[in-house]
């Protein structure tokens, strides 16, 4: 009997929910088939079967967090079949592998774990969904619109004349499952706050140029977006104030300065809030850096992460603006030292420097720090810093490959 445990599928894991088993007693699996999918506190992941058999037992409910470590279910391996089949089957007579018509019956279907949520929201068997993809994968859509066909399948049926009730009896309350990726974010946002003493400073930087010199690109055939011009930016300034890409070890009276840059992009997905990382974000180009967010994002989007895009950051950030927000009071990644919000950018009327009124596009900015670990004018020099490179891009593109 192999038993099939919790593993850590990313760093720094030590525990996770059982979000829906694949498989139920009785159902035949093969070798890397997936069997469980686990919620942890960054993403959705598939369990493979470590070897072909039977599932025998399954431990642990569906709901339940459980640490890394932990037996999730029982599979019987094949031979263990066989072994059992040949003492109760005549010698006489041919042993038939009971597998293969079950194979045949059955099929494994390619799925992203949000696609297979959605069916299951949906009371829909993923395996009656034809897939529009040539690889058989079935994607959201085709969920979606097995969904509609289903209903405009379905014959309309008058409804029964009844005498309205003399008393209306109360709405029941809608509710909202508390599990998986929200209940995960919540922990860890409520160890961070209560954790680290939060300052958060505001300042509003001037986009003008940045936006002037972006299109310019674009027209160009060379589209860089604004997020790349944030990191890179972001890492010059965390060079001139290291203070920021740092952890403190309370343990040993130490803060510590990291001398790598992996910044964190905050993403909202279906999910909830997860931080997919650039890693060696100072050795890359703006291109690249486009390139790798631009990757980033998508498979956030459709619950594809892998295990290296959740390896800790050292510094994160937040570009909430599209999404019209003007101020925040964002909390830290914890163990991190500080975190930098983006907001909306709006065009206002500003006086320049000859007291000239003129239109310019404003942006405002938030940045919450570990007040243990930096004061607040480090925190203003940080920003001014920031928004200087992002105010003179020139100077950003004539200090960066």
């Amino acid at each position: 009997m192999t038993e099939v445990k919790l593993h850590d599928v990313g760093e720094g894991m030590t525990e996770g929910e059982i979000a829906h088993y694949l498989v139920k007693i009785g159902d035949h699996v093969t070798l890397d088939q997936p069997v469980v999918e686990v919620s942890t506190d960054k993403v959705v992941a598939e369990l493979p079967a470590p070897i072909s058999g039977v599932i025998k037992d399954i431990l642990i409910p569906v709901g339940q967090t459980v640490t890394v470590g932990t037996t999730l279910l029982l599979i019987e391996s094949g031979d263990e079949e066989a072994a059992t089949r040949e003492t109760v089957t005549e010698p006489s007579r041919p042993v038939v592998n009971a597998r293969t018509p079950l194979a045949i019956q059955t099929r494994r279907v390619l799925a992203t774990p949000y696609t297979r949520k959605i069916a299951r929201d949906h009371g829909i068997d993923i395996e009656q969904v034809p897939a529009s993809d040539p690889s058989g994968r079935v994607s959201e859509e085709d969920v979606l619109q097995f969904v509609t066909s289903r209903e405009s399948a379905s014959p309309v049926r008058p409804e029964a004349v009844t005498a309205p009730e003399a008393v209306t009896p109360p709405a029941t309350p809608t509710t909202l499952p508390f599990r998986g990726i929200r209940k995960q974010i919540a922990k860890k946002m409520t160890q961070s706050l209560f954790t680290i003493p939060h300052v958060t400073h505001f300042e509003e930087i001037d986009m003008t140029r940045l936006l002037a010199l972006r299109a310019e690109l674009k027209a160009n055939g060379t589209p860089i977006s604004v997020n790349a011009f944030f990191v890179k930016a972001l890492v010059v300034a965390l060079k001139d104030f290291p203070v920021f890409n740092a952890k403190l070890d309370e343990a040993n009276d130490q803060i510590i300065l990291e001398q790598e840059y992996h910044i964190g992009i905050a993403t909202e997905t279906e999910d909830g809030l997860i931080v997919p990382v650039v890693r060696q974000a100072d050795q890359l180009s703006l291109r690249l850096l486009h390139e790798q967010l631009a990757g980033l994002h998508t498979r956030a989007k459709t619950n594809e992460l892998r295990a290296g895009d959740l390896k800790a950051s050292t510094f994160t950030m937040s570009n909430v603006g599209p999404l019209g927000s003007t101020g925040a009071t964002p909390i830290i990644n914890y163990p991190e030292t500080a975190l930098i919000a983006f907001h909306k950018t709006k065009k206002r009327a500003c006086v320049d420097e000859n007291d000239q009124i003129v239109v310019r596009s404003m942006m405002n900015v938030s940045m919450s720090f570990d007040h243990r670990v930096a004061d607040g004018a480090t925190a203003v020099a940080f920003t001014n810093r920031f928004a200087g490179l992002i105010e003179q891009p020139t100077t950003l593109l004539m200090e960066l490959i």
